[in-house]
């Protein structure tokens, strides 16, 4: 079958490329991103044909769609991961290329007639909970009003709403992950979510307390075991969301081993909320209060889908996955992409085969990084569809 893949170049595109080369189920592939790869791109990048294009650029829908339908003719499915985190101050930016993308990306797979659109969802489109009840995929998707990055999230989920009316020969599928983490992502996570301001040496296990909102819990997925979820809904032609999380639920305490040697500090909600706030609003943390209200509120995901209908064992828990990304991001580790570019003098890990990429990362580890989710980790998963 031949994808193509609409925001290959970042974390989640660069995953999926890794896991699609070499398929023998997939012909070929094709990817779209504003900013493309080198002329002569490294693995993974060079299993893709490029395009560059700006789904979300200024201008008539007209001419985006008719380009993007050029490069979609005689595809078997789109993946569609295009998605702006930053600027965060510019929302306008933001929402053409996060729901105005979405909507050109739809209409222009409709127009080259290909049969299956798997879009890229998130728990961030889910409704607000204030408990630890994991959510199947049919909790509402109305979003969390105060933080954009939701609210772009719930939108799109309209777009796809209105697409199945549109056009019933079209499948969609709403893949709605948790964080996803990977070492290889670690100077883009950085630059995007903390700034020049945190000292990425404290990210080895060197904080000597690690302050956590009260109350806080999250889920997350490694992006390897999620492009291996968008390969099985590529392959099954999938329908309808799945909602794809790493085994265990990464509490304070989890995080806390891997950073201040088990030291935390509940810190109420409405205070950090306001530190990061003031911290925005002066251009010193690049991302708003609405991450943490989202955070606070977002549901915890049921996987059972996932694992009943795609079959799918993510081989890392959430907290491996963090412990994955935490020395990414200390070394300023990239890809060969411009998303995904190492810091100077950060690394770029060229890939040659996933066990090899596998003991590196594991050489890097701070301290509790092999360890297996706790014992509330274990029971949750249970909960949820974890394995």
């Amino acid at each position: 079958m031949r994808v193509v893949v609409v925001g290959g170049s970042g974390n989640v595109g660069t995953a999926l490329l890794r896991r699609l080369s070499g398929d023998q189920a997939i012909t070929s592939v094709a990817a779209v991103a504003r900013r493309t790869p080198a002329s002569t791109p490294v693995p993974p990048y060079d299993v893709a044909e490029w395009t560059s294009c700006d789904v979300g650029a200024q201008g008539a829908d007209g001419p985006i769609v008719d380009r993007l339908a050029r490069v979609f003719a005689g595809a078997d499915a789109v993946v569609n991961l295009a998605w702006a985190i930053q600027p965060s101050h510019v929302r306008d930016r933001l929402r053409r290329t996060n729901v105005v993308g979405a909507q050109r990306v739809v209409a222009a797979t409709a127009a080259a007639g290909v049969p299956h659109l798997a879009a890229a969802s998130s728990v961030g489109a889910y409704s607000p909970v204030d408990d630890d009840v994991p959510r199947s995929e049919d909790w509402p998707t109305e979003g969390i009003p105060s933080s954009s990055y939701s609210v772009d999230k719930a939108q799109v989920e309209r777009v796809l709403d209105d697409a199945e009316r549109r056009f019933p020969e079209l499948t969609i599928t709403r893949v709605r992950p948790a964080l996803v983490f990977q070492h290889d992502a670690g100077h883009e996570i950085g630059r995007y979510f903390l700034g020049p301001l945190v000292p990425r040496a404290a990210l080895r296990g060197r904080l000597p307390v690690l302050p956590w909102p009260r109350g806080l819990r999250l889920q997350a997925v490694h992006a390897d075991d999620l492009a291996d979820a968008y390969r099985e809904v590529l392959v099954r032609r999938t329908a309808g969301a799945v909602n794809i999380a790493g085994p265990g639920v990464i509490r304070a305490q989890d995080v806390a081993e891997l950073l201040s040697q088990g030291r935390w500090l509940e810190a109420p909600v409405p205070l950090a909320r306001a530190a990061i706030t003031a911290g925005w609003r002066a251009r010193a943390v690049p991302v708003g209060p609405g991450w943490l209200d989202m955070a606070m509120s977002a549901p915890l995901l049921n996987t059972t889908r996932a694992h009943h209908e795609l079959g799918l064992r993510p081989q890392r828990s959430g907290i491996q996955a963090l412990a994955d990304l935490l020395p990414g991001i200390a070394a300023g580790a990239g890809a060969g992409s411009p998303p995904l570019r190492a810091a100077k003098g950060g690394r770029t890990r060229r890939r040659t085969a996933t066990g090899q990429a596998d003991r590196a990362r594991q050489d890097d580890a701070p301290h509790g990084a092999s360890r297996q989710p706790t014992t509330e980790g274990k029971h949750q998963a249970s909960q949820d569809g974890g394995s």
